[in-house]
């Protein structure tokens, strides 16, 4: 086998290695034999026309395989999944291989002129996109059933024969990255388009949100200090804290909009056209042909679909929202447990013990959402939906109704069941400093530990003079495969969604969150780029115009935080004193006032636009020469028409 493939480093003698796929040690043979002529096999033949070299090591059994490119498969598979590149002229546009001189530093031995994360990300569609034909099982597995359509990396994965597939590291690169970015602490921006040249836009936007995020939390900080210090049961000044709170929230939200759309636009997602997706790898169905694109995929009823989203996945969520809440009615026995105990005993033990319910609970919510998150994946995949962003929303939709509950549902209960402003504020402060030390640790402290420690052992065991010049890529290839997998930017998302929440949904009962918040999220910077760089195997590269989904969801945050200081504000003894015979006139008075803020909230959003003005003559004037383009390829065809 190893010599079939060394056929390849004669062919093409600058093979540099992009991917790494790792086989079952039991792999069979002509598995593997099958597999690998599928990926070289060119794309007419159903194969994925990439370059294959077996990694050789000293330890037996092993079936490492290391996958690249020839420079011109790039450049056509650059094309074939819509990257955009800017011109001499500046402009940005959609690559294509016949118009590449066009492109700003092109050259035909200009192998940089890609990024090694955007050749990755070719790769990495190429081998997705490998899909069975004729064959009706994998060669050597006959319990390994195939059908047409059906995704062979995703069968090969379900059946244990392939174990990962993972980009490799650029060593070089990745230490001049962790210079730059967290390798000085310092005051200032992140290396955003070094992460994002190095990582992809999926996750330099997340950075760029996060630090866009801490930064629009100072102003709430800075004025949330003074509230705490000086001016707890002043709610005029509430009053006025609670309506800054709105204004910040909806105008840091737009503002962000407008940021986005600039970088994405210089990094070229912003154009990249995404209304046809391919299938992603775990859909499966028939094979027929796609009625707008006229290309053969799997196919799978929409009514099955809906059957099982609304008969299965419905059902089980309400299921556990109801848990949730369960498990918060017996936090609340705890609290009068407490309670009682401190009544009982006056003492410094037991003013400790009052904040005790409040972390177990804090914990206990953290570990309802890890193990839910498992069952919403699950479960949104075996829904079984065709395009990635489809699957994205259905699994952030399960997570956020469960999290918002778990998370929030207990505050929502002391404001306005218990009316207890004080364990309001306990609880909040409780829940949110909690949890963030509790993600610290699970997210980047603890796995960085484990990282080192088992990078110091093999880095023993794989210092051999046995092995020729390739021990580097040895070394580095065996010291990634063992990390972990970043499984993506979700629960980071999540993790900003939640603190925003605890600073919005209560500010004007505990302005402090937003120092914690920020606090916080100045060690998440660093915490996360050093993930990134040593715990975590190198990511492959997502293109993205926008934060997605999770845009909405902040934004559906700051209307319920709307509503939720308002009722509190107008909940309190001073504004309940100016209505003494009408309750009726109270809560109408309430009303009002939220619909007004919620108006002013609205009207902002709308006069603030989402792009940039010189973003939009530049993606109009693109536009326009589409259109016109379009237009003098019509009028060839009808006088080449003519003259026939």
């Amino acid at each position: 086998m190893a010599q079939r493939w060394s056929f390849l480093d004669v062919c093409e003698s600058d093979f540099r290695p992009l991917v790494a796929i790792e086989l079952a040690k039991s792999a069979k043979a002509e598995t593997i034999e099958w597999f690998t002529k599928r990926i070289v096999d060119k794309k007419a033949k159903g194969g994925a026309q990439l370059l294959v070299k077996p990694l050789v090591t000293e330890k037996e059994g092993e079936n490492i395989y290391l996958v690249g490119a020839s420079h011109l498969r790039l450049l056509l598979g650059a094309e074939a999944v819509g990257l955009v590149k800017e011109c001499n002229d500046n402009s940005m546009r959609t690559f294509t291989y016949s118009s590449r001189k066009t492109f700003k530093d092109f050259a035909d031995d200009n192998h940089d002129f890609l990024t090694m994360a955007e050749c990755q990300y070719i790769i990495k569609h190429e081998l997705e996109n490998l899909r069975a034909k004729d064959e009706k099982i994998i060669p050597g597995y006959p319990q390994a059933k195939l059908y047409p359509g059906k995704s062979i990396v995703r069968r090969l994965l379900t059946s244990g024969i392939l174990v990962q597939i993972f980009p490799l590291h650029d060593r070089e690169e990745l230490k001049k990255l962790c210079h730059s970015w967290y390798g000085r602490v310092k005051v200032g921006y992140q290396p955003l388009d070094d992460i994002r040249c190095y990582f992809g836009e999926t996750i330099a936007l997340y950075f760029a949100f996060l630090e866009y995020f801490t930064f629009a939390l100072i102003p709430m900080a800075i004025i949330g200090i003074p509230y705490y210090v000086f001016a707890w049961e002043d709610y005029d000044k509430y009053v006025m804290f609670a309506t800054f709170n709105l204004l910040w929230s909806t105008v840091i939200l737009e503002v962000w909009k407008r940021i986005c759309a600039t970088m994405t636009y210089r990094w070229g997602t912003l154009l990249m056209k995404r209304q046809f997706e391919e299938p992603r790898p775990g859909f499966h169905g028939v094979l027929g042909i796609h009625p707008i694109t006229g290309r053969e995929e799997p196919v799978y009823s929409s009514i099955k679909r809906q059957l099982r989203i609304y008969l299965v996945s419905l059902p089980f969520v309400c299921l556990c929202l109801y848990f949730s809440l369960y498990v918060m009615m017996i936090y609340f026995d705890l609290e009068e447990w407490a309670l009682d105990y401190h009544e009982e005993n006056d003492s410094n033990l037991s003013s400790l013990m009052l904040f005790v319910p409040s972390i177990i609970y804090a914990v206990v919510i953290e570990i309802m959402n890890r193990i839910y998150r498992y069952a919403a994946e699950f479960l949104t995949s075996w829904e079984n939906h065709r395009l990635e962003s489809s699957y994205q929303n259905h699994l952030i939709l399960k997570v956020l109704v469960f999290n918002f509950l778990n998370c929030f549902a207990s505050l929502f209960y002391i404001a306005f069941v218990l009316f207890d402003v004080h364990l309001l504020r306990q609880s909040l402060a409780a829940l949110l400093i909690t949890s963030q030390i509790l993600n610290q640790l699970a997210e980047s402290l603890l796995p960085y530990w484990l990282q080192k420690r088992y990078n110091k052992r093999m880095k023993k065991r794989l210092c051999s003079p046995k092995i020729d010049k390739d021990l580097s890529l040895v070394e580095q290839v065996n010291l990634e495969k063992e990390m972990g997998t970043y499984c993506g930017t979700f629960d980071d998302y999540l993790e900003l969604f939640l603190q925003f929440g605890y600073v919005s949904l209560f500010s004007c009962v505990y302005p402090l969150a937003a120092v914690f918040a920020v606090l916080n999220n100045i060690t998440e910077i660093y915490s996360d780029a050093l993930k990134m760089c040593n715990v975590y195997k190198r990511p492959f590269a997502e293109p993205t115009a926008n934060i997605g989904v999770w845009q909405l969801a902040f934004e559906t945050m700051t209307v319920i935080s709307v509503v939720t200081n308002c009722v509190l504000i107008g909940m309190s003894p001073q504004v309940n004193a100016l209505f003494p015979d009408s309750k009726m006139e109270h809560i109408l008075t309430v009303a009002l006032v939220e619909h007004l803020l919620l108006a002013v909230k609205f009207t902002i959003a709308f006069v603030i636009p989402d792009k940039p003005r010189d973003i939009q003559i530049k993606l109009a004037k693109l536009e326009f020469e589409s259109l016109e383009a379009l237009k003098q390829q019509q009028m060839k065809l009808a006088v080449e028409s003519l003259k026939e």
